[in-house]
């Protein structure tokens, strides 16, 4: 046998025989094992690539729905505490920022503007998604693409992470 072989099994027989060594492990595997569960019941359900692509699309049209309800409280429940969007200045971080730099869009009895989404794209954890599509005027014309990137959390609910529109460019 190694020398380095009977050192490690010689240091395992001591801790197996130390009551205190034992309890430390025993104690060590608990809060492991603790953890891991907590880890467990919190993250939610597998879905196939299908439903969470379901799921997200109807997620941006509900957060859409809220701006042509004019309902601003509606819009605060889709945002992740730690969202960010993306504007003309700097981005607006976090959830309490964003809803109050948007709560102008929702003051007039017009939504000022509406999207849908065109496109959604998720990855195979299915745990994040891309939705993307139009921004239009009040008249319909076309005056942006929306860029929204969706986090499913605990729970299942999807939650907006980040968000960024993009003017649209008139060819001539």
């Amino acid at each position: 046998m190694a020398q380095d072989e009977s050192q490690f099994l010689a240091a395992r027989r001591r801790a197996i025989v130390n009551p205190a060594a034992r309890a430390a492990a025993f104690a060590f595997c608990l809060a492991g094992g603790a953890m891991l569960a907590g880890c467990a019941a919190s993250a939610p359900p597998r879905i196939s690539h299908e439903q969470a692509t379901r799921e997200v699309e109807a997620t941006e049209r509900a957060f859409a729905k809220t701006m042509a309800d004019r309902d601003h409280a509606a819009f605060t429940t889709f945002l992740a505490d730690e969202t960010v969007f993306f504007g003309s200045k700097e981005p607006l971080r976090g959830k309490a920022a964003v809803a109050a730099a948007w709560k102008r869009y929702y003051e007039k009895p017009a939504a000022p503007f509406s999207w849908a989404p065109e496109r959604v794209e998720v990855l195979d954890s299915g745990d994040l998604a891309l939705s993307t599509g139009p921004v239009h005027d009040p008249d319909g014309k076309l005056i942006a693409t929306f860029n929204s990137i969706w986090r499913r959390e605990p729970g299942g609910v999807w939650r907006i992470v980040f968000d960024k529109g993009s003017e649209v460019c008139e060819a001539k």
